[in-house]
């Protein structure tokens, strides 16, 4: 039974792909056993749902190998439709195991609470064996065997697991490849007899989330290569007016029928970032492809140290191409390779350089500039407060990049794994330079990375040699 009045599934996705080969669907059995704890679904929902288990003549689900992906605005219903499909199919699928794992541990911890209450309703609650609630071993048992855990991946859940027969991958935007190939194994080894179903649901990536898992799936689905893999996306035109409620409509296909207008509108007023808000609420991607970066990120997180330097041996001050941002990073060496940290980053542009030129005077060390980059105004000035200013060329600051990315690839750098740097290295691309190559920009700014890559530069290349060089 579902909402003669809601739209289906084919009106409401801006993108939609199906698995080749469908025949039939176990969509009307999960349906009825919702509908006997008194869950119905609208439109679009059953629509997703006779995809997300439509079978092939060998009774496998058809989206058993690619999965079922959902890029779908907050506050659509996609966690109350996967949760009650969840709890359904525990129920008519004895020993049925389910992980439902989110990458916030808040996140995850909220669904198992809602999902809580779902089970205690009066017509699922006899079927229910036990609740467990402590922190990190949340699950739900029933009579029959089935069982739903519940975890976050940024605390180490989901490695261990064997025999899974539905993985549901929450907050899907800030998945990694290596979650995924921690967790997927788990399904391999599924004894259901239509085989393991995977899902993820999030919404598009931030810039500085690592949501290539995600952006991958994404980008097959689009291809035309994938013919097992389920896709929707909801969201509105990428030219959209912010505040067209028109627009609004054609990304969440709950409003204004289950989601009320002034529901948009507090989340409007949470969101004051436009990007945020084209993303989270109105399900926008951006333009830049979050699965390429100027290098292998986990390659980077090797990289991280919990070392921490008593002194810089060099540091640089770098500035935003717009002017918005000022950065400082410092850099030593540690056991013969450069140590690369944050030290400040701020939108005062001049009380930044002004700090730049007191580190330089109390430790004696240069601060690097890019000569022709954005900072170079600046220069007159930290000469003026006494700093010693090291200029970069544009052939230094090549050297610099290129030096930097070989070094991650060898695993020849320590840095402080600091989320202002972190957050640059997943915003930067690489930029043309005659046949060189520098940083450059999606969107949002990466004058932490530029200030880093400099420091790191002046402390192997320049002053390495100097005795100010930290812990050796």
């Amino acid at each position: 039974m579902m909402s003669s009045s809601t739209p289906r599934l084919s009106e409401v996705a801006k993108e939609l792909v199906i698995p080749t080969g469908i025949v039939t669907t176990g969509w009307p059995a999960v349906r009825e056993t919702c509908a006997g704890f008194g869950v119905f679904f609208d439109g679009w929902q059953d629509g997703l749902g006779t995809v997300a288990f439509g079978k092939r003549k060998d009774g496998k689900y058809a989206a058993t190998v690619g999965g079922v992906v959902m890029s779908i605005p907050r506050q659509v219903g996609k966690t109350f439709f996967v949760g009650s499909v969840m709890i359904a199919l525990c129920l008519q699928f004895a020993k049925l195991q389910v992980v439902w794992t989110a990458h916030h541990g808040r996140t995850s911890t909220k669904t198992f609470q809602s999902m809580q209450s779902m089970v205690r309703r009066k017509k699922i609650a006899p079927h229910v064996l036990s609740i467990r609630t402590a922190n990190g071993e949340q699950e739900i048992r029933f009579r029959n065997g089935s069982v739903i855990s519940f975890g976050a991946r940024s605390q180490g859940f989901g490695r261990g697991f064997d025999e899974i027969d539905a993985e549901v991958f929450d907050e899907a935007q800030i998945l990694t490849e290596k979650a995924l190939s921690d967790m997927i194994p788990a399904a391999n080894q599924s004894r259901h007899k239509h085989g393991a179903l995977v899902w993820y649901m999030g919404t598009p990536p931030r810039p500085s989330d690592p949501g290539e898992a995600f952006s991958n799936k994404r980008k097959k689905a689009l291809s035309g290569k994938s013919k097992d893999m389920v896709y929707v996306e909801c969201a509105a035109d990428s030219d959209a007016k912010l505040d067209d409620v028109k627009q609004w409509a054609r990304a969440n296909p709950s409003y204004p029928l289950r989601t009320p207008h002034e529901s948009m509108e507090r989340m409007r007023e949470n969101l004051p970032d436009d990007s945020d808000w084209r993303r989270e609420a109105l399900g926008i991607w951006d333009e830049f492809d979050a699965s390429s970066h100027i290098w292998d990120l986990e390659a980077w997180d090797r990289c991280g140290s919990p070392v921490i330097p008593e002194r810089p041996a060099a540091i640089s001050l770098a500035v935003a191409f717009d002017q918005a941002w000022a950065s400082i990073s410092a850099a030593s060496m540690v056991e013969g390779v450069p140590y690369i940290a944050a030290v400040e980053r701020k939108r005062k542009v001049r009380e930044v350089a002004l700090e730049a030129a007191r580190i330089s005077r109390e430790y004696s060390v240069p601060v690097v500039v890019d000569g022709r980059g954005p900072a170079a105004y600046l220069i007159p000035l930290l000469e003026e407060e006494g700093a010693d200013v090291l200029i970069f060329d544009v052939h230094d600051v090549t050297a610099a990049c290129a030096d930097l990315k070989e070094r991650v690839s060898d695993g020849r750098v320590l840095h402080g794994g600091t989320p202002e740097l972190d957050d640059a290295v997943i915003l930067a691309t690489i930029r043309p330079v005659g046949d060189r190559f520098a940083w450059g920009r999606r969107k949002g700014d990466i004058s932490m990375l530029e200030a880093a890559t400099f420091a790191a530069y002046a402390v192997t290349s320049v002053v390495g040699s100097n005795p100010l060089a930290g812990i050796s």
